[in-house]
């Protein structure tokens, strides 16, 4: 089988400027931007230092505001210090939640927030030595 990797998630937005503020609060910069005529566009955003886009925001005004209903789960971003970024976010106007310990005291640190249309983000602080994200060896 050839390689396959996750490119990036793409969900729709109501309000691009509102969506771009907030993520843009989030550390996501603008990579460009695809028009698709009729006022509908992709944007594709990462955050400093990634190669490729991580994030596809799809404004498509015509399909009216976005109902993300209950197949959408959450997205996940991982951060150097939670309890900074919090503040940081906290300073710039949105609402992240309480730091959590989910895995105990030795596991991660997570902290959940909303965008405005209604996608949950789930902020992750790996404990030291943990690999980037899930892997085989954390079911082992």
């Amino acid at each position: 089988m050839s390689r396959t990797r996750t490119l990036h998630t793409a969900y729709r937005v109501s309000d691009l400027d509102t969506s771009l503020a907030f993520y843009a609060a989030l550390g996501y910069e603008v990579i460009g931007k695809v028009d698709l005529g009729d006022d509908s566009t992709l944007t594709m955003l990462s955050f400093p230092g990634e190669m490729a886009v991580s994030l596809e925001l799809v404004h498509r005004p015509s399909l009216g505001p976005v109902d993300i209903g209950t197949g959408f789960s959450h997205l996940v971003v991982q951060v150097e210090d939670l309890a900074t970024y919090c503040e940081e976010l906290s300073q710039a106007g949105l609402q992240p939640e309480g730091v959590q310990r989910p895995g105990g005291p030795d596991g991660p640190q997570t902290s959940w927030l909303t965008d405005p249309d209604g996608y949950r983000i789930e902020l992750v602080q790996w404990p030291p030595g943990h690999a980037d994200g899930i892997t085989r060896e954390d079911f082992a």
